[in-house]
């Protein structure tokens, strides 16, 4: 097979108007594609240098520089009930560093620089102390401050050198988010007043909803290749569904400078992204990251596996009607509809999505996708979310000292867990957890649901001493009589 290089295609030069921040997975099958895509169409003209977050070595970043930025996205699912798979080689990166290589200087200062894009999962929009004014801060909120501070300074304040955030985290609110967050570095870093009301004035921080699933590099790569005739160790499967939903109160502009969907995508331009990401972000989201820590316990490798065991299907089943679905507004017929549609995509034979890539940063994921539910049953239907509650205990015995899963999630968060278990007192272990002193969440879970570590603890003893299969099951045949 032939080498993935510029010199073997035929590649037309743009400018990088787009600079992202991640280069995984989620961020190449989605926005880098939905890119591709339009300028193949004609609606658009840009390209994409990706930065990774954080400095350090990135394989990924190696093997993008490697391959010039060209890889392959490869599209599978069922279609008028038939296998349809579609591969497109995208074009639209051509460039991938990390913050402390030359290129990213360059790039921040660049006139021709118009979007940032970001997918540093929900723990990276967070304030955090950090030095907006060192020369590559820690944090991606302090890396953002420092950016439009050095463009700021460059163009002396020009106002049309702003740029438009198009963040992917899935949090709520997640461009006004990180506005909060600039700001704040801002402020405490001394960066000044002027600056701020440019920031104010000159930039657009989106609130945004993205939605598909993507599983990574395929299982059966090497013959997608041997059909490409290219070797590509960037190839990355995701499902045919895609939808990204911008809003804000300047989402016209957005859509007149990023018209995405004018190329045929399922991309929407809105005020507000609210009553989307409710269903989407509970729903899919909610479903996905309830099932993973079960699921890995259980011994399940892809969420087609945990999907289609007993078990695991009736717990999604039941914490999707009975918890999920009654805590969100809207009609509950459609909302019935869309969870179906939602778990008919967990069917999707051909997409091979791993729990363990689902698992990362499981901990601020739990937060923002499934805390929102548990808080809504207690508030607003004065009920206990029995599952989300399981789903956290789940969670906590994947993260168990001696569990012998490795946890891909913040170091310190981690290291806090392990050095406050108590395995002869597990209600003193998730009360040392979920305390506001742990520094692990941003919400106070058992002061908003009171009750919330009693009944934890509970199902974390029975997960440790029966195992997740056997304690699953006794729940769910206990269920009905837990049900308020």
């Amino acid at each position: 097979m032939e080498n993935l290089r510029n010199a073997a295609i035929s590649r037309v030069e743009r400018p990088v108007k787009v600079l992202q921040f991640g280069e995984g997975n989620f961020l190449r099958a989605f926005v880098d594609w939905m890119i591709d895509v339009a300028n193949k169409s004609g609606v658009t003209d840009m390209a994409v240098a990706i930065v990774k977050p954080r400095v350090g070595h990135s394989d990924v970043i190696d093997t993008l520089r490697r391959q010039d930025c060209l890889y392959h996205v490869c599209l599978e699912g069922i279609d008028e009930g038939r296998p349809k798979r579609e591969s497109t080689l995208i074009s639209s990166v051509c460039d991938a560093f990390t913050p402390a290589d030359d290129q990213y200087q360059r790039y921040i200062i660049s006139p021709q620089l118009r979007f940032v894009v970001s997918n540093t999962t929900e723990a990276g929009i967070r304030y955090e102390p950090d030095n907006p004014r060192a020369d590559i801060p820690a944090t991606f909120p302090a890396k953002v401050a420092n950016l439009l501070w050095r463009r700021y300074r460059h163009f002396n304040g020009d106002i049309s050198k702003g740029l438009i955030f198009l963040p992917c985290e899935l949090i709520e609110d997640n461009g006004s988010k990180l506005k909060e967050c600039v700001v704040r570095h801002a402020r405490e870093a001394g960066l000044g007043n002027d600056f701020i009301d440019w920031v104010d004035a000159a930039c657009i921080f989106a609130d945004t909803l993205v939605d598909r699933i993507v599983s990574g590099r395929p299982d059966d790569a090497e013959a997608i290749q041997a059909e490409l005739g290219f070797r590509d160790d960037a190839i990355v499967k995701g499902e045919f569904y895609h939808n990204w939903v911008i809003g804000g109160d300047l989402w016209e502009q957005i859509k007149a400078e990023l018209p995405l969907d004018r190329a045929g995508l399922h991309v929407m331009f809105a005020p507000s992204v609210k009553a989307f990401r409710d269903r989407k972000v509970r729903v899919l989201n909610g479903a996905h990251t309830g099932m993973v820590a079960l699921s890995l316990l259980m011994g399940c490798v892809t969420v087609e596996d945990a999907i289609t065991h007993p078990l695991i299907n009736r717990f999604v089943s039941e914490m999707m009607s009975n918890e999920i679905l009654p805590a969100i507004d809207g009609d509950p017929d459609e909302l019935a509809a869309f969870a179906h549609g939602i778990i008919e995509r967990f069917y999707n034979p051909y997409i091979g999505h791993r729990l363990r890539s689902i698992s990362l940063n499981s901990l601020s994921k739990w937060e923002a996708r499934i805390y929102d539910t548990v808080k809504d049953n207690h508030r607003k239907l004065g009920r206990t979310a029995r599952c989300g509650l399981m789903t956290f205990a789940a969670l906590l015995a994947l993260y168990a000292p001696g569990s012998g899963f490795a946890p891909e999630d913040n170091a310190d968060h981690v290291r806090f867990i392990h050095e406050h278990w108590q395995a002869d007192d597990i209600h003193a272990t998730v009360k040392a957890i979920v305390s506001p002193e742990s520094g692990i969440f941003l919400h106070d879970f058992e002061s908003e649901v009171p009750g919330f570590t009693r009944t934890v603890a509970s199902y974390l003893s029975a997960i440790l001493r029966d195992g997740a299969a056997h304690s699953l099951e006794k729940f769910l045949e206990n269920e009905e009589l837990h049900k308020d």
